[in-house]
């Protein structure tokens, strides 16, 4: 069992770690928090353990039907597009009064989750057969692939967040635009990644 949850380890950090949305909305809002990276998490948790039941359960292939992705890619890329351009017009504000952006991190957390249809296409591919694998060791196996797989979130959200908070005042104004800039656009290339995936389902 112990190789299994080494591969557990490996596999959940290699998805984690990859730039996407959660990413990006960790990095923004780290900047008033170094506890963003737990709060994420926490709200990524709210989305990812009840999928990993239902694909427990048998109903993976729910979330592979067509028109389940395509209401995950437009609703998806629509919300991070708003996200994305919420971040950017806020940038100024946000670097020259220190507030926050609009929007709650357990919130962000559950919205860049449920709304990733890449996210969803991950577990019930990959996460399907790390599922079926936990089985080979009880309910036991089962049991301990969800708490280990989510710490691995919570590990690297928080380191992340961590380093944004307490490097910030070593950054320059220009450098701090630029993090959201970044940031920014990194979700609204993901939202209009989005949108061109689910409209390629229906034509």
């Amino acid at each position: 069992m112990v190789s299994f949850l080494l591969s557990v380890v490996v596999i959940s950090l290699s998805g984690v770690m990859m730039p996407g949305p959660l990413f990006a909305v960790t990095v923004a809002k780290s900047y008033k928090s170094q506890f963003t990276g737990v709060q994420i998490a926490a709200g990524h948790a709210l989305v990812e353990i009840p999928l990993i039941l239902l694909i427990y359960f048998g109903l993976g292939r729910f979330f592979q039907q067509e028109l389940v992705q395509l209401t995950l890619s437009v609703l998806g890329g629509a919300v991070l597009l708003w996200l994305g351009i919420g971040m950017f017009r806020a940038r100024t504000r946000v670097v020259e009064t220190g507030k926050d952006l609009p929007y709650n991190s357990v919130i962000a957390g559950v919205v860049t989750s449920i709304l990733n249809p890449f996210f969803i296409l991950w577990w019930v591919t990959i996460g399907s057969m790390l599922i079926m694998k936990s089985l080979n060791f009880g309910i036991i196996g089962f049991a301990l692939f969800i708490p280990i797989h989510w710490l691995c979130d919570l590990a690297w959200l928080s380191f992340v967040s961590i380093l944004v908070y307490r490097t910030r005042s070593l950054w320059g104004r220009k450098f701090q635009e630029g993090l959201f800039i970044t940031c920014g656009l990194l979700l609204i290339g993901f939202g209009v990644w989005f949108l061109i995936s689910g409209l390629q389902l229906v034509v």
